[in-house]
């Protein structure tokens, strides 16, 4: 039931935002489970791939100002699972082993608020070789109330004017989730939309995720004057909202303005940021917009305002760069924040060709349209958009039954293709909280192609790595691998094996027929 008590907050000192908080310190990284918090869509390889492509511009622009054998600080906010750090890692060591240009060293720090998360990743088997290379560290951040970075792997602390070089800052889906003000403009006037709340009652016995679900939310508007004083920080934004804006509710992101001053203070050369979120940079979308309603994924989230933070930094010298069309899910930025940004060429076109031209944005909507019609696709348009998607494993999965379906008819090449492509999605796949056995499917596919090495391979790390819940399908295809390799002892081995998860097995006792008889 609905309780009739109702109570009146500030929107950002509402008590959604300690429920959220509490959600993300509780679950850690199972909060992206069966994709309860949406994460693929800023965590795949082609978004990531995107971000690696400017900061590698970003990286060459700083070689060519000569600034030395100076480290640049990749700083991600609210990492969360760690894919898209991972793959973004993967990504941009491979350009720069590519290239073989001479660059400044980097290290990228992943934060988030969740201590579980931390203690994830520092364990995770993909991150390893990066914490070893020393490319990796992470630190608990909290963007609300820190200003130093407190290194878990180094031990060392980042603090004010300590970083030579500018400092890179990710922020994907990072400012939705953060607490906003929200403000209504009226009549030339501001005016603080306080949220009034129902069921807060008994709230204590309840998991964040369902005290969410009860929360109802209702607005009233009261007279601000203090966003109209001169002394307030952001009152530049404020009036502009005031001369163009009418009967318009403003999600203001006071917190992520001053997370971007606090972490711009580490720095003597200013930042970059890339931020990937739902989120508008046209004015015209604020006007007569509506009071926000909580978007439920466990957590919640909102939608960021990138005007204002846009707004704050151009007038402060710094280069925005926005796709110049509407996006529809998810809206990916840059700001340089830097002395001289029409000098960093190569940032600036890494954007225009990763991003601004096709971009994240334009890759998920296809996507979306892909999921409805796999099951149409041809060999070679499953091919295309898997290469276009970096052989993600997601899609992979998605596709199995449609490629399956098509390999009788493959050609040689095609089926080259496959195997190449198995092999780049293996060598970049980060396993996630909730595990699944890509393995398997990758050595079935191969079987089924007669590509019985490479099979084997896979097959068997999938037995090593689900020794208590092999299914009796993978030791037949094992056995007859090593049949077909000339292994014959490994493959006696795996029918032996196959006999005791499946005593009547078939094909398993006429194989044991055959070798009685041959005797």
């Amino acid at each position: 039931m609905t309780s009739n008590i109702e109570q009146r907050y500030r929107f950002s000192e509402a008590p959604i935002w300690n429920i959220q908080r509490q959600y993300y310190e509780e679950q850690g990284t199972k909060a992206w489970n069966n994709n309860q918090v949406p994460q693929y869509i800023t965590s795949n390889p082609m978004i990531a791939a995107a971000y690696a492509e400017v900061i590698f511009g970003f990286l060459q622009d700083r070689a060519n100002k000569e600034t030395g054998s100076e480290p640049v600080v990749i700083v991600e906010l609210g990492a969360g699972a760690g894919r898209f750090a991972y793959h973004l890692l993967y990504e941009l060591c491979r350009l720069r082993d590519y290239a073989g240009i001479s660059l400044p060293p980097f290290r990228y720090v992943m934060t988030d608020l969740a201590l579980k998360n931390i203690l994830a990743w520092k364990e995770h088997p993909a991150l390893q070789p990066f914490i070893a290379e020393g490319l990796l560290d992470f630190a608990r951040y909290d963007a609300v109330h820190d200003t130093v970075l407190n290194l878990v792997v180094s031990g060392t602390t980042i603090s004010e004017r300590d970083l030579k070089q500018p400092l890179i800052i990710i922020a994907n889906y990072f400012f939705d989730s953060i607490p906003q003000e929200l403000i209504y403009v009226g009549d030339g006037k501001i005016y603080e939309a306080d949220v009034c709340i129902h069921g807060l009652e008994h709230l204590e016995s309840l998991k964040p995720s369902e005290s969410l679900e009860r929360i109802n939310l209702r607005y009233e508007h009261r007279r601000a004057p203090e966003y109209e004083q001169e002394t307030y920080p952001y009152r530049d934004v404020i009036s502009t909202y005031q001369e163009h804006l009418e009967d318009s509710h403003i999600l203001f992101p006071a917190a992520g303005l001053t997370c971007l001053e606090r972490l711009n203070l580490l720095s003597q050369a200013g930042f970059l940021l890339i931020s990937a979120d739902k989120g508008d940079h046209l004015l015209d979308q604020w006007k007569f917009a509506e009071p926000p309603e909580l978007i439920l994924h466990g957590s919640f989230s909102l939608t960021a305002n990138y005007h204002a933070i846009q707004y704050f930094f151009e007038q402060r010298g710094a280069m925005a760069l926005f796709p110049p069309h509407h996006y529809k899910n998810i809206n990916v930025g840059c700001i340089l924040h830097l002395d001289k940004p029409m000098e960093y060429v190569n940032s600036r076109l890494a954007y225009r060709r990763c991003i601004e031209r096709f971009g994240p944005d334009d890759f998920f909507n296809m996507k979306v349209w892909i999921d409805r019609h796999v099951e149409s696709m041809g060999m070679q348009e499953l091919l295309s958009f898997w290469r276009l998607g970096g052989y993600d494993a997601e899609f992979f999965i998605q596709s199995l039954k449609q490629i399956s379906s098509l390999l009788p008819d493959v050609d040689d090449d095609e089926k080259k293709d496959l195997l190449r492509g198995i092999q780049q999605m293996w060598s970049s796949y980060y396993v996630m909280e909730q595990r699944y056995d890509l393995a398997l499917d990758a050595g079935l596919i191969l079987f089924e192609m007669g590509m019985y090495e490479h099979s084997k391979r896979y097959l068997e790390i999938s037995v090593q790595q689900n020794l208590d819940e092999v299914v009796s399908t993978v030791y037949y295809c094992l056995a007859i691998c090593c049949f077909e390799l000339e292994i014959e002892e490994d493959a006696w081995t795996y029918v032996r094996k196959l006999l005791e998860v499946e005593p009547d097995h078939e094909e398993a006792l006429a194989l044991i027929s055959q070798l009685d008889r041959n005797i």
